[in-house]
């Protein structure tokens, strides 16, 4: 077997700079990339077609939900492994539904990271005993039959309207927004009206607010 090709994406600079250390630490296991927030993860995920993704779900430009979505989609050879800096009862199922076959807290070992790397190298997915227990409990099911809100209302958005959204939460003006996704103007003003209309929101406090409940972007 030869080495794996791991690719590490993280907004935070020092801890992303930590993890691709501790990458290279590790028998067997290569850096092939590292990157600074999502849209950069999806792209350099095209270029060098890693094994295996480790992200942090919360990353500037395009979260990595959303990134875990588009590479998913994208490539069937790339397996995704999020990190999460809390854990909430929403992240869970909106982890496994965008595909990722791993899910780790910031808080877990190191131990525990290396085994989840492992497992998804072989095919198999990583959960520490604790999330595994939820989903053996028929966790993301209940949540899916009971519509809870913060599953549900994630979801009431295109793929295209998250990342518009995340934009403009994080500060970005229209003008901006069509620059970053290479759209006209006028598209971004139409998917700034159509994301306002579907989250009943009318003012760019109330779409932070359903952002950050939602975790496209950062508290």
């Amino acid at each position: 077997m030869g080495a794996l090709r791991l690719l590490v994406a993280g907004g935070n600079e020092i801890e992303r700079k930590g993890l691709c250390a501790f990458v290279r630490e590790q028998p067997g296991w290569h850096l092939a990339a590292e990157a600074r927030d999502g849209r950069e993860a999806v792209e350099r995920t095209k270029q060098v077609e890693p094994d295996v993704a480790i992200m942090e779900i919360e990353m500037p430009s395009l979260n990595g939900l959303d990134a875990t979505r588009r590479i998913t989609k994208d490539t069937s050879r790339t397996q995704v492994l999020l990190l999460a800096r809390h854990d909430t009862d929403q992240l869970l199922p909106q982890a496994l539904e965008a595909g990722a076959r791993g899910y780790l807290l910031k808080s877990d070992t190191a131990d525990d990271l290396v085994s989840a790397v492992e497992a998804l190298r072989n095919g198999r997915s990583f959960f520490t005993a604790r999330v595994a227990r939820k989903v053996l409990d028929g966790y993301l099911e209940k949540l899916r039959e009971t519509g809870q809100a913060g599953y549900k209302d994630a979801r009431r958005l295109t793929s295209r309207q998250r990342e518009v959204m995340q934009l403009l939460a994080e500060g970005h003006s229209t003008r901006e927004v069509a620059v970053a996704l290479n759209i006209s103007a006028k598209t971004a003003e139409t998917h700034r009206a159509n994301i306002m209309q579907k989250i009943d929101c009318h003012s760019v406090v109330g779409l932070v607010r359903y952002a950050i409940r939602n975790h496209i972007i950062a508290p």
